[in-house]
């Protein structure tokens, strides 16, 4: 019984809601960030929409490249969605108000979805190594059940890392202050607020993402180190610029994602650096989801090709 109490007090806190500060609160920028921001959603929705129904409607893209970036493309949507809308009232509204359980769910899908993007980017090196370094296998190493059993698994750590981030963040007490500097739930800033031990918190915040760094990093790195080795030792310009070509949009995203990522999550030491770092995950969290589309859609002749065949069945 006792036990059941001490439980109920670690668990109790007095505070029921936060305030979102919101990216700015210069009452002067708060119209034009709204109308850039909402921009920024609206193209986020409709590229990442129609890049899943372009590669849905054209069978010449039922790849598993194409079946990657359909699933990069659902995640963007859906962590985009899970807080966009949330920051997009703070520029509206004198208060931005989310509930402990509203903001708990937020934390919760949006680590679900950040999570299963960076393995889902690892599993798309993989890929690209099996098509350059191993083209006669390309179909029996990349069958549909590998590529499914990639993906599965890739939401399965994402859900798993979401569970342990949320989890620990449910038995910390919030006490007095409300104040979120920051326009989402986010780890950090959250930690910020605790008036109990942070340190399971810490600890595990930095065990999960430096595991997922480090090993989707080297999967990676491993993959194009692979890839480099295979293209020196093509002769031909036309093999070159074709694993460039192929590449090229996996590293640009690869770079914007997991850059500006590190930027933002190195362990803040303080509230300024947390301020500094909302700033900064205005990148990975609302321009790579935007630029997604663009990227693999502007540099790839499949998609153009799919875009004009599309184009005549709706004008026919």
């Amino acid at each position: 019984m006792l036990h059941m109490k001490q439980m109920t007090m670690e668990n109790d806190s007095s505070v029921s809601e936060f305030i979102l500060v919101g990216l700015t609160d210069q009452p002067e920028l708060q119209l034009p960030l709204f109308v850039l921001f909402l921009v920024n959603y609206t193209a986020t929705v409709f590229g990442n929409v129609s890049l899943m129904n372009l590669i849905c409607l054209n069978s010449n893209l039922h790849t598993p490249m194409y079946f990657f970036i359909f699933n990069l493309s659902f995640i963007d949507f859906c962590y985009s969605l899970v807080f966009t809308p949330k920051m997009l009232m703070s520029f509206v509204l004198e208060k931005n108000i989310i509930s402990f359980k509203g903001c708990m769910t937020q934390l919760f899908f949006f680590c679900v979805f950040v999570n299963s993007e960076s393995y889902v980017l690892t599993a798309m090196a993989y890929d690209r190594y099996v098509a350059i370094c191993q083209p006669l296998l390309y179909k029996v190493v990349m069958s549909p059940k590998i590529c499914c059993l990639l993906i599965f698994g890739s939401y399965l750590m994402g859900f798993a890392s979401a569970i342990v981030h949320t989890g620990c963040m449910i038995r910390l007490r919030f006490c007095d202050s409300n104040i979120i500097n920051h326009y989402m739930c986010d780890i950090f800033p959250l930690l910020q607020l605790s008036c109990s031990s942070t340190y399971v918190n810490e600890l595990m915040s930095s065990v999960l993402v430096g595991i997922a760094i480090i090993l989707c990093c080297l999967i990676i790195f491993i993959s194009y180190v692979m890839i480099l080795f295979n293209i020196i030792h093509v002769s031909s310009g036309k093999g070159w610029s074709k694993a460039f070509g192929t590449c090229g949009s996996h590293i640009i995203t690869v770079s914007l994602f997991y850059g500006s990522g590190l930027l933002a999550y190195v362990k803040p030491s303080s509230a300024g650096t947390v301020g500094q770092g909302k700033f900064i995950s205005v990148f990975y969290t609302l321009l790579v989801p935007m630029l997604n589309p663009l990227i693999y859609s502007l540099r790839n002749k499949d998609v153009k090709l799919a875009v004009k065949r599309t184009w005549k069945r709706l004008a026919n």
